[in-house]
Order: structure tokens, then C-alpha cells, then sequence
């Protein structure tokens, strides 16, 4: 009986203290976890920051009459565009509205090509946001292409915020879709950010491209220069779209952000305004359609996104 009792007592204590172990395995795991992810965010955000510094001078003077720089690469089955930018807005307000996936669903609305937008519940894991992309003018939501975007806040501290929106398959049999934002705090209450949008492309979704740029998209054109001299043409072909698209994306988070220095926010009406204004600075890219003809598409396709949901559609 002695005997039992002691391997009792052994077998209780090897499980208090075994279960203590992993407790505090755990424990020091998340820990290192968390430091891993502190230490990451905080190793980008210099990153960053480097970035910012190197920029400054075209940051301060180019040809965009606004705190923007663009760098743009055509790889064999890819195409990347990348803004980087100095928000007037402050990182708390760039932080709250873009680890949101329906507030991105608010900027995304804005792009001309954005027909609908709508995100998961955020209790959904992992988010998702359904995107309808389609032409330039009104059309009803079935004749769109839908890209269905995961979404990921891969890095968030107090001093830094990246985003990623990732779709596996796009239209004209393009692939690997991504939207990417990171951020970080500048002086003076304002938010130095890069944005890059990039996808890839097989045979099928090469040529498929190039129907379209030797179609309705002849004889568009990017922001980046061929060459250094002043009268260079600009890029054209998929880099220029790319670019155009890319600009789109971010005057619409510009002009979100702007509603949002008003007490109350302004009225989507008001961003509608911004972002057609916006637009029209760089015409020879970015002209499309006009003023009343952007307005009343768009007001309908936001109403529609407010009062339809996916299961309905």
C-alpha cells in the first residue's frame, strides 16, 4: 500500500510539475514570439524609415507637385508598382483605417475599375475581401470579374503597419494579385507610407494583356520616364498599367484619409470629388471619364455596396 501510494504521489507531482513546464513553455514561447514579431516590425520600420530618407530630396521636388516617388519593374511573368508617399494625415489615423478590411472596401470604391467591395466579418479568420473589378463605366455586378483578396495585417506596433491583400487568380488569366501597404510616423503628425501593387501572368495572360493594350488600352502611358531626358516618352504597355493603377490606389487612400480631418468625416460625396480632382492633376495618365458621368457611376456602385451582400448577388 506504501508502495502504491508513493507512485501516487510521484505520478501527481511529475504532472503538476510536468504541466508547469509546458505552461512555461508556452509561456516563453508566445514571449519569444512576440519579441520575434516586436523585433521584426521594428527592424522594418528602419527599414523604412532608411527609405524615406534616401527619397527625401525627390520627396521634396518632382514633377507629381505632391510628396510622391515611383519605382516600377516588368520581370518575365510580373509586374510591380511602388508609391511611396508622405500622407498629411497622422499614423494613427493611417493605422485604424487600413488594419480594417471594410474600411479598405471604402477606399477601393473609389478606383473607377472598383464596381463593388465587400469584406468579411472581422471575426473571420482569415478576412477576406471580395473585390469586383470591371470597365470604366456603369455595368451590373455580373458582368465583372470578382477577385477574392485575402487579407493579413502582417506587422503592427506602435510605430509601424504592414498590409498585405493577396488573390490568387485575376482577369485576362492573370495570377497572384497582391496589394501591399507599410507605414510608418513622420514629424508634424504626418505618415511616410509604401504602396505596391503587383501580379503575374503565364502565356495565356501575356497575351491576353496585350490584346487589351493594343485595344482599349492603345496608346495609354505610365508616370516613369524611359530615359533621363526631359522630353522622353513615358512607359506604356503593362508597367504603364500597372503605374496607372497603382496612382489610383493611392489618391484613393489620400482622399479617404482627407475626408476624415473634417468634424464630422465628410460624406463620400466629398472623397468622390477628391479623387476625381486628384485624378485630373495627371490628365495625360489617368483621364478617363468626366466629372458628372464619375459621379453618378459612383454614387450608384456605393450604394449598391451598401445595401447588397454576396449572397444576394
Amino acid at each position: 500500500m506504501k508502495k502504491i501510494l508513493n507512485f501516487n504521489f510521484q505520478k501527481k507531482t511529475l504532472l503538476v510539475f510536468g504541466t508547469s513546464a509546458i505552461i512555461a513553455c508556452t509561456c516563453i514561447g508566445n514571449a519569444f514570439s512576440q519579441s520575434v514579431s516586436t523585433t521584426n516590425g521594428e527592424s522594418r520600420a528602419s527599414a523604412l524609415l532608411e527609405k524615406h530618407a534616401m527619397l527625401k530630396p525627390q520627396l521634396t521636388k518632382n514633377v507629381y507637385h505632391r510628396p510622391l516617388v515611383f519605382e516600377s519593374a516588368e520581370n518575365v511573368d510580373t509586374v510591380t508598382s511602388d508609391v511611396y508617399a508622405i500622407l498629411d494625415s497622422p499614423f494613427s489615423a493611417v493605422s485604424t483605417t487600413f488594419k480594417k478590411p471594410d474600411l479598405w472596401c471604402e477606399v477601393l470604391i473609389l478606383h473607377l475599375n472598383t464596381k463593388y467591395c465587400h469584406a468579411s466579418p472581422e471575426s473571420a479568420k482569415p478576412a477576406k475581401l471580395a473585390v469586383n473589378i470591371g470597365k470604366k463605366t456603369p455595368q451590373q455586378l455580373a458582368d465583372t470579374f470578382m477577385l477574392e483578396f485575402s487579407y493579413r495585417v502582417t506587422a503592427e506596433t506602435p510605430q509601424y503597419l504592414a498590409v498585405e491583400l493577396h488573390a490568387n487568380k485575376g482577369p485576362l488569366n492573370t495570377t497572384d494579385y497582391q496589394l501591399q501597404l507599410r507605414a510608418v510616423p513622420l514629424s508634424e503628425d504626418k505618415t511616410f507610407i509604401n504602396l505596391r501593387y503587383s501580379y503575374g501572368y503565364g502565356l495565356a495572360g501575356k497575351l491576353a494583356m496585350q490584346t487589351y493594350l493594343s485595344t482599349l488600352g492603345r496608346g495609354k502611358v505610365g508616370f516613369t520616364k524611359l530615359t533621363s531626358d526631359e522630353n522622353s516618352a513615358y512607359v506604356g504597355g503593362m508597367r504603364g498599367a500597372v503605374e496607372r493603377n497603382t496612382m489610383r490606389y493611392y489618391l484613393a487612400m489620400e482622399a479617404y484619409l482627407a475626408s476624415l480631418k473634417h468634424s464630422p468625416p465628410q460624406p463620400v460625396e466629398a472623397r468622390l470629388q477628391y479623387w476625381f480632382d486628384a485624378t485630373e492633376e495627371y490628365a495625360l495618365q489617368l483621364r478617363e471619364v468626366d466629372r458628372p458621368s464619375y459621379l453618378a457611376m459612383k454614387k450608384d456602385e456605393y450604394q449598391r455596396q451598401k445595401t447588397i451582400v454576396p449572397a444576394q448577388r
